[in-house]
């Protein structure tokens, strides 16, 4: 199969190319290949490089290139898939031109894929100590809020990543150059005998398995370290599974196990808390009626701030640092949480367990599910049923992750966002400031009460988000560049303690439940498989005539829906499965942390239990005061697996089937029976 070329330049191009002419047709599909090697395997070197005291504590260590090479060829296999299955269309004389052609731009397109994910990563790694993963698809919808914070956070690193990958892309362009400059076109014939051979290869090369299911990344997850898991992957093909799971992602729990139907529902209302509870309704499993702990002639109403990112890695009593002095003040006038758990790292995973008492899922939150944005349960439902003006105050834009079709479809009647404040006092890249947020929320009280009319609102903060934009002169700042989480958490808190004082000496403080929680912390990191010690998260009920306490059990923010109606004086059929912690605040708990494709349940005595994807649960103990897992060689016990796995399998269900609501949103078809395994589609 001889070739000729115009050019006889002798340099690095030529040689590399003339290794590869025997390959023929398949010539330009060999060298992507191979380049898809070389930049996955470089970029993994360093990543490596740079977490080398994380790699070298675990048992992966030795083999973590080879297992890498696995994981390549798979991205690689991907890439020269398209142009290879087209190979026996375009691969012969009459279209010789547009395949050279079409090869090259494909090439050099997917090698600039590759690279500038890569690239990317250093920054994403630090951010969210995880390779690139479905948080970068989530975010690409939103180019307004991501650019700003690229710029305004990360300017010098996407600039030069960028560049670099230009650059690199250009110099694979120059490598296929003597390819364009191929003239002589190779026997179609020999190029078909091969096809089906290159077509088996390329195929394994994928599947890079044998078993019954293609390799995903779970199959690669050889540590109990989340993050030298993720560098055994590479981070295009983690964003790309990323993006299949999308699609799947009803179904994204049957990776955990299998359980019928009946036997979650039992194993979840088996709960103490739960346990005397009639649950009669078939098209709703989960509905039962709550009677309030504390009996009032006439309801309060209830605002929850929602406080963007602050952990416990901010508060001091919590064992974090010492940035929010105005809500440890707080924290002696009202119930304070001592072991209060996030479910995710997400913002609308906070929003749907505190707002709707939802179990979390390895799916994407149901504020952004198609099934959830009408007939879903929430606290607003509730409330406006009842009579409630319901809202939602925001400082950004409401359309970010899909909050406004959620909220406007399950029972929020006004939401005011960016756009509805007139000349604030600051803006940044997330919106208007906290300061500009609760003026907005205090005149909107003081209105409502005035007018005598019963109200919910649920207030989200935004300036404790990346890239920490706040205004200036309100705080001392803790570090030299204004622009740090912790300057802004600073801010933040400031912010919110200027609110109190003012709501304390309004009228409408005396009839109004204020609950202050974080959504999640600000990073979730560390070394641990699911670091719980990143979950754990301030929370105060205060206001009316809520006395002080301390609630030291272990509570999740499912738990804070049942309470604050019960503190409301409001009775009603809702299906939260969360614990009312007004009429047991003694009792053992529990959490439950969803942390990429991993769920964690917790028990009183903070014995883990952690289901993964295809693989058998772990089973540790967490220590609060070192914050870390130790897990045990053992399998876990049965028991605490069937009820993680319960609590796992639930939510999807739940949503798939539509039976999270309430009586009054039913449509007229009729109600689907009780399927008969979870897992069964």
């Amino acid at each position: 199969m001889s070739l000729t070329f115009r050019s006889r330049n002798e340099g690095f191009a030529f040689r590399l190319y003339t290794s590869l002419r025997w390959s023929g047709a398949y010539a330009p599909l060999l060298a992507l290949f191979l380049m898809v090697l070389l930049v996955s395997g470089v970029s993994r070197t360093l990543l490596v490089a740079w977490q080398l005291e994380r790699v070298a504590a675990t048992e992966v260590w030795p083999t973590i290139f080879l297992h890498g090479l696995r994981v390549d060829a798979i991205l690689a296999g991907l890439v020269v898939a398209v142009p290879l299955l087209l190979a026996p269309l375009l691969a012969h004389r009459y279209s010789w031109l547009f395949w050279k052609r079409f090869t090259v731009v494909w090439a050099v397109a997917m090698v600039f894929m590759v690279l500038f994910i890569e690239l990317a990563t250093p920054t994403f790694i630090a951010q969210y100590d995880v390779r690139p993963n479905r948080l970068f698809i989530e975010y690409l919808k939103y180019p307004r809020e991501v650019l700003a914070t690229l710029w305004n956070g990360f300017r010098i690193p996407t600039l030069l990543g960028s560049l670099l990958a230009v650059i690199l892309a250009w110099l694979a362009s120059r490598l296929l150059h003597p390819w364009r400059e191929e003239t002589r076109v190779p026997r179609y014939r020999n190029t078909l005998v091969v096809w089906p051979v290159v077509v088996l290869a390329v195929f394994m090369a994928i599947r890079s398995t044998t078993d019954h299911r293609p390799a995903n990344p779970a199959m690669f997850a050889l540590t109990s370290d989340a993050l030298v898991n993720s560098l055994i992957l590479n981070s295009p093909w983690s964003v790309a599974f990323a993006i299949y799971n999308l699609k799947h992602e009803a179904d994204a729990d049957e990776g955990y196990g299998t359980m019928a139907a009946a036997d979650v529902l039992d194993e979840v209302r088996s709960s103490p808390w739960l346990a005397s509870a009639n649950f009669t309704s078939e098209q709703y499993p989960t509905l039962h009626y709550q009677s309030p702990s504390v009996a009032r002639a006439k309801p309060l109403n209830l605002v929850i701030i929602l406080e963007e990112s602050l952990g416990a890695t901010f508060v001091e009593s919590l064992g974090g640092r010492p940035m929010t002095p105005n809500l440890e003040a707080l924290r002696e006038q009202g119930w304070w949480f001592e072991n209060l758990y996030a479910t995710g790292t997400r913002s609308v995973r906070g929003i749907e367990a505190v707002v709707a008492g939802y179990l979390p899922s390895p799916a994407r939150s149901v504020v952004k599910l198609s099934l959830s944005q009408t007939g879903f349960f929430t606290l607003g439902r509730l409330l406006s049923d009842q009579g409630y003006d319901t809202g939602f105050i925001y400082g950004g834009e409401a359309h970010f992750d899909n909050m406004r079709s959620f909220f406007s479809g399950n029972g929020f009647g006004h939401i005011v966002d960016q756009y509805d404040f007139q000349d604030p006092i600051f803006a940044g890249s997330w919106g208007v400031s906290d300061e500009d947020l609760f003026e907005r929320t205090h005149q909107e009280l003081t209105r409502l009460d005035a007018d005598g009319q019963p109200f919910f609102r649920l207030v989200f903060s935004s300036s404790n988000h990346s890239p920490y934009e706040f205004p200036d002169g309100r705080v001392t700042l803790v570090d030299d560049e204004k622009n740090t989480v912790n300057n802004a958490v600073r801010y933040a808190d400031h912010a919110l303690g200027k609110f109190i004082r003012e709501a304390r000496s309004s009228d409408y403080w005396d009839n109004t439940l204020f609950l202050i929680v974080a959504d999640h912390d600000s990073r979730v990191y560390g070394d641990d498989l699911v670091p719980v010690k990143n979950f754990r998260i301030p929370g105060l009920i205060m206001g009316a005539d809520v006395e002080p306490r301390r609630v030291q059990t272990l509570a999740s923010q499912v738990d804070l829906g049942p309470t604050l109606l019960s503190l409301m004086g409001i009775a009603g059929e809702h299906p939260m499965i969360g614990r009312d912690l007004t009429r047991d605040a003694e009792g053992p708990g529990r959490a439950m942390m969803q942390f990429n494709d991993y769920y964690a349940w917790m028990d009183e005595d903070f014995k883990v239990t952690v289901l993964r994807p295809n693989q058998q649960p772990l089973y540790g103990a967490y220590d609060p005061a070192l914050g870390r897992t130790t897990y045990d060689d053992a399998p876990a016990p049965q028991a605490s697996a069937r009820k993680a796995l319960a609590h796992a399998l639930l939510p999807l269900w739940l949503y798939r089937e539509q039976r999270y609501g309430l009586p009054a949103q039913k449509t007229l078809s009729l109600a689907p029976s009780l399927a008969p395994s979870l897992t069964n589609r």
